[in-house]
């Protein structure tokens, strides 16, 4: 789900429109729904990130959103990635975590790792992640990765030793490198054989620009769905026996020597 993250809407505003949004996906029938990177907050709005830093299970917007996917107790849950938030820890430090969870209590958080900004924003305001995080699924093992890691292939070397067969990646990513995105995302498709599903968020952010192009993409790097410049919602079914087969067909992984 490709979401308009805009200076001029109340982050309050955006999130009651959100909620309503994955409502309607539910009501479709969506097994999985993947949530922007920093969508309430905002991944470039600096200034605001501590006055909307809480815990995790604090959230109210989580919990809106997980009365959603559970269907308020009635009915099949949906997997749910939630996009990442500003957690607040007990100690006073922020991070950029993202929350993932499923039916039967299935959930992982993960705390971005690679922190975007050098001297500024993420890098000085946030602390690094340490854990690889992967989760399993009806589909297979999904792993988790947010924005700047896209850039970090190693990471992606340990959530496949940790067995990913697919990729969940929420981002803010910015206009101006937008083609840097729409290869990475294929490359770690390509050199993984996994799955991506990647969203991304639209509109104008802490006055920057931000490039949409959420996409999913099978383990041969083919671009089965990509979004435009706008608010969006990509739906797509995939075969998850593709990654197995592309494997088997394929088998490059097998070669490596480096672990």
């Amino acid at each position: 789900m490709q979401l308009a993250v805009d200076d001029a809407e109340a982050p309050e505003d955006r999130w009651t429109r959100v909620v309503k949004l994955v409502e309607a996906e539910r009501e479709t029938g969506a097994e999985l729904v993947v949530l922007p990177e920093l969508w309430v907050a905002g991944g470039f709005d600096y200034k605001s990130w501590s006055s909307h830093a809480e815990p995790i299970a604090d959230s109210q917007v989580i919990a809106a959103l997980e009365k959603v996917r559970t269907h308020e107790g009635s009915g099949p849950e949906m997997w749910l990635h939630f996009g990442s938030y500003v957690e607040r820890t007990p100690d006073g430090i922020l991070y950029n975590t993202a929350v993932l969870r499923g039916p039967e209590g299935k959930q992982a958080q993960y705390r971005k790792i690679h922190r975007f900004g050098f001297s500024e924003g993420e890098a000085t305001l946030m602390g690094p992640g340490k854990d690889i995080v992967t989760l399993s699924s009806p589909w297979g093992t999904l792993g988790l990765a947010t924005c700047y890691d896209l850039r970090f292939p190693e990471l992606f070397r340990r959530l496949v030793n940790q067995g990913m067969e697919h990729m969940v990646m929420c981002s803010a990513w910015p206009a101006k490198r937008i083609e840097h995105w729409r290869v990475l995302l294929k490359a770690r498709a390509i050199e993984n054989q996994v799955f991506v599903f990647a969203t991304n968020c639209v509109g104008t952010n802490g006055g920057v620009a931000l490039g949409g192009r959420s996409a999913v993409i099978d383990p041969w790097g083919n671009v089965i769905a990509e979004a435009g410049t706008g608010e969006e919602v990509l739906r797509v079914d995939v075969d998850p026996a593709l990654v197995a087969e592309t494997r088997s067909a394929l088998p490059v992984l097998n070669d490596r020597r480096l672990r």
